[in-house]
């Protein structure tokens, strides 16, 4: 199985790392640590590819929210082959930062799939809808509403960047 690496960037406190770990252990911690620099987590991913029936593995970083727009400075960048651009739904300011985030990354590593991911939509009341910056909604790139705490679509947005990589590189 070939291995990719994905970034995880954001703001300190939108959910980096509890997307993770929801998708790697299954479940959300409600004990929560900053990361501090960056934790690396290991992810096979058996229905990427067009047909769903390609396998890769992905080497996720898991980065420190603290970073900014130094991020791009860092090693941690060097090598990756997509990023996960991720907000809360909740504060306006982590979603207005996603753009700086994704102009960066393409600056840094051009070509390269990068997704808009607003996490915290369990927080939505029944019926609310998700206010996204105008700055967000070019229609260039999609933005994906995930749920760490109740797993809403966390697995497909990491197939996807998946089978995003393998569109790409094949």
């Amino acid at each position: 199985m070939i291995s990719r690496k994905l970034l995880l960037l954001g703001e300190i406190g939108v959910g980096k790392t509890s997307l993770i770990r929801r998708l790697v252990h299954g479940r959300f911690e409600t004990e929560y640590k900053s990361t501090f620099g960056v934790e690396l987590y290991r992810v096979p991913i058996t229905r990427a590819g067009p047909d769903g029936d390609d396998a890769l593995e992905l080497i996720v970083w898991d980065t420190d929210g603290n970073f900014g727009q130094s991020i791009f400075r860092h090693v941690y960048v060097k090598g990756a082959s997509a990023a996960l651009i991720i907000g809360d739904l909740k504060r306006r300011s982590t979603l207005e930062t996603m753009v700086e985030l994704a102009e960066g990354f393409q600056d840094a590593l051009p070509g390269r799939h990068f997704s808009f991911i607003a996490n915290k939509s369990d927080l939505l009341a029944d019926g609310e809808v998700a206010e996204i910056p105008a700055k967000l909604q070019d229609g260039r790139q999609s933005i994906l509403l995930t749920s760490a705490k109740t797993g809403a679509n966390v697995e497909d947005t990491f197939i996807q960047a998946a089978t995003s990589i393998l569109r790409r590189e094949g």
